[in-house]
């Protein structure tokens, strides 16, 4: 977990090593910041989410269901559930904070679910499938679902706040090797992060970008946190 500093004379919007949170006996394949800001889920590859304190660096709790693994983790609107996508067939789970099951959703497809997000409201749940080009609209009321294709295969997406759409960015040229995961500042609609195979995450904006790159280290997942202050990274060690 990074700490993002505000632009000065000094900082110049440099970025500072705040947390390494351990406890995953897999990679990591999702991360997501509550809407306060205070708490972070984490989810292993066909394993369990794990919550954390942001201040502290402690895991809060671990959320699993059964011999079943999770592969992506997201928070409900209020930040009191906590949803993940199951490997076994097109499945989300909702809990509680104490880790109580409130919900169980099982789509009509049979593909692995590796990213999902709830819109503001609470009513619709979007996700990708994991080495597809899929987009599932899931409305969790009615359990009706709808299904948009792209032309090529979805890795990550962000909701914009108004639910209106999925954000995209052009080409930008600085990484030496392929973007594995990008993700937009939710206050500043003009700066986005990017993680790359070339061992850096790129912070870019109107006017300036900035590089950190620490030793041997990859970094393949990315979120920001809902204020500019922290930005999360997923680090694999080589």
């Amino acid at each position: 977990m990074w700490r993002l500093f505000k632009s000065t004379v000094v900082t110049d919007g440099k970025v500072s090593l705040k947390h390494r949170l351990i406890g995953h006996q897999k990679p990591v394949s999702s991360i997501a910041w509550s809407p306060e800001d205070d708490q972070i889920l984490t989810c292993g590859i066909e394993e369990v989410v794990r919550r954390w304190d942001v201040t502290s660096g402690e895991c809060l709790r671990v959320y699993e269901k059964g011999l079943l693994g999770l592969v992506s983790c997201s928070w409900s609107p209020d930040g009191k559930c906590v949803f993940s996508g199951l490997t076994d067939k097109s499945i989300i789970i909702m809990w509680d904070m104490d880790g109580k099951e409130m919900e169980c959703l099982k789509g009509q497809k049979t593909i692995r679910i590796s990213d999902l997000q709830i819109t503001s409201d609470g009513k619709f749940i979007i996700s990708i499938w994991k080495e597809t080009s899929w987009i599932l609209l899931t409305d969790r009321e009615s359990r009706s679902e709808r299904c948009i294709e792209e032309e090529q295969m979805i890795v990550s997406f962000t909701l914009s706040r108004d639910n209106k759409y999925l954000l995209l960015i052009e080409t930008l040229e600085g990484h030496s090797g392929a973007v594995d995961c990008t993700s937009w500042n939710p206050v500043n609609p003009h700066m986005l992060a990017s993680a790359s195979d070339d061992r850096s995450i790129r912070i870019w904006g109107l006017k300036q970008l900035h590089s950190k790159q620490k030793g041997q280290q990859w970094y393949s997942l990315l979120q920001w946190s809902n204020s500019l202050n922290n930005l999360s990274s997923l680090i694999v060690n080589t």
